[in-house]
Formats: C-alpha cells, sequence, structure tokens
C-alpha cells in the first residue's frame, strides 16, 4: 500500500472549481498547494464535490483497487452517486474492479494494514462478515484492523476517517477518547490492545446546527496528507480548538510542513479536506 505521505499529486471533482458555493474554497486549497508545487488536477465525469469515496485504492504504482460504491446513505440521493466506472474510464485510470461495497473515506491505510471501521458489514449484508475481511485483505494485500462506526443516526456516513488516521506504521492519531461515545472509546481501546498500535489524540467538537446536520465542523482529524505537506482544516467558530490542534500537530508530525484552511462552506456538507481529495503516487 501506499501511504498519503509517499503521495505527490491529489485530484479533486471538477465540480469543486465550477460550482460558485465551492470556488472559493477551491482557490484557497489550490494556492497552497501551488506555494509548495504539489501536482492537483481535476476529474470528469463527477456528480459532486467529493473523491475520495468513489475512487480506487491505491497498492502500488500501477495498481489500483475500484470497489463498489453504492452507500447505503445515498439511496434516496442517486443524483450524488458518481459511477466508478465512468470515472475512472473518463480520467484515463483502469483499476481492478471489486464488488465489495466500501467508500474510500472508510479506508485509512498504511503500507501493510488499513484501518475500516464496521461500517463495512451494514454495507454489505449478504456478506459472512469473517469471510467479507478476508477477502478485503486479499484484495488490498493488506491486514485489516476494524474499530467501531458510530450509529448513523449521528453519524451518516461511518468513514473511518472521520474517527483517525495513521502518522507511521505503528502509531495512529484519533479524535479525543474522553469526547467519543464509550462504546466506539471502549471498541477503540481493544483494538489498540490486540494491535499493539500506539496512538495520540487530539481534540475535536461536535458542530451541531439544525440547518446543516450533516455538518464535519470540528473534525480536524479529516485533514489532506501529500507527501511532506498537510492541509488541516480550522473553523474559527465559537469554542474552537483551531490553535490547541495546529500546535499538536506541530509536535505531532515535526518534519511535515503545515498548512491550515478554512473551508466551512464544504464542511457544513458533511465533509472536509480527506473527502474533497484522492491523492496517488505517480
Amino acid at each position: 500500500m501506499i501511504p498519503d505521505s509517499q503521495t505527490d499529486k491529489v485530484y479533486f471533482s471538477k465540480w469543486l472549481k465550477t460550482d460558485d458555493r465551492y470556488a472559493p474554497s477551491c482557490r484557497l486549497i489550490t494556492s497552497i498547494l501551488d506555494k509548495h508545487l504539489i501536482k492537483y488536477d481535476f476529474l470528469e465525469e463527477t456528480s459532486d464535490i467529493w473523491a475520495r469515496d468513489y475512487m480506487p485504492v491505491q497498492k502500488d504504482v500501477n495498481s489500483f483497487v475500484q470497489f463498489r460504491f453504492e452507500p447505503s446513505y445515498l439511496k434516496d440521493e442517486p443524483v450524488y452517486q458518481s459511477d466508478p466506472k465512468e470515472v475512472c474510464r473518463a480520467n484515463n485510470i483502469k483499476p481492478i474492479f471489486s464488488e465489495i461495497n466500501l467508500d474510500g473515506g472508510n479506508i485509512v491505510k498504511q503500507h501493510d494494514k488499513v484501518i475500516i471501521s464496521k461500517r463495512i458489514f451494514r454495507e454489505n449484508p449478504g456478506y459472512d462478515q469473517k469471510k467479507l475481511v478476508k477477502d478485503i485483505e486479499a484484495i488490498l494485500e493488506a491486514q485489516v484492523i476494524l474499530v467501531p462506526d458510530i450509529n448513523p443516526l449521528y453519524d451518516l456516513t461511518g468513514h473511518a476517517d472521520g474517527y483517525l488516521r495513521f502518522i507511521d506504521d505503528n502509531t495512529i492519531i484519533v479524535n479525543e477518547l474522553e469526547s467519543e461515545f464509550k462504546y466506539w472509546k471502549d471498541g477503540f481501546l481493544r483494538m489498540i490492545k490486540e494491535t499493539g498500535l500506539k496512538y495520540t489524540e487530539i481534540p475535536w467538537l461536535a458542530d451541531y446546527d439544525e440547518d446543516f446536520p450533516k455538518s464535519a465542523l470540528g473534525i480536524y482529524i479529516n485533514y489532506l496528507e501529500i507527501g511532506n505537506l498537510i492541509i488541516m482544516p480550522i473553523f474559527e467558530i465559537e469554542g474552537n480548538k483551531d490553535q490547541e490542534v495546529y500546535d499538536l500537530f506541530k509536535s505531532i508530525f515535526p518534519q511535515k510542513i503545515i498548512e491550515t484552511v478554512n473551508i466551512n462552506t464544504i464542511g457544513r456538507e458533511g465533509g472536509l479536506m480527506n473527502c474533497i481529495s484522492w491523492n496517488i503516487k505517480g
């Protein structure tokens, strides 16, 4: 598997730059990428501003795995469901296709392992759970590590990239556990005991807004890491932890360049930097 730290090009949906609601955020992001000479491009044949979930997983430079993209949270909104086969065809990407229903945002990867939330079982109800895990391990050639998923009433997608990320092969960064549901915290700590992984916590906050029920504001862990650069979302809302988390990122990633960006217009729609991007090693 190619970890984010080894990627060198990032793609976004074309809607990010063509939709007037999100174009200002797109310009902020691309200005940071230009500043650090990071290559980027825009995907054709996409249905919305997101990218991570319906794009392939890169195993090595010339090998991609495309999972089926039919998430339950879009069953009543098919207009927003991009067709991975059409997107790959239009952008000259030739992956291996799998019939397993698995969003890219629910795959947090490192060299020889991936962390996936147990939402995968809800999304593949007819699949024996043990076989499902083994089949994912076989196609990705990596160990699958499971963490709990949060009830869909509180977390629409159940994507692992909203909970945690890898720092290196042996360490993960995770949302502050005392602010999580007890069952999630307990399940996470069981996983840590079983795997021997280390972890460090960062603050987060839940942004409850009746006008934006899908809001992801406050989830700092949904950052974009590409090569030596991390683009971290900040929120500049009441009760924010922006400076505290930025300082923590500087200490957690001492060799990285940390840039911050306010993309609240996007965040209120349910996703942040990792959700809107697809980064690979070219």
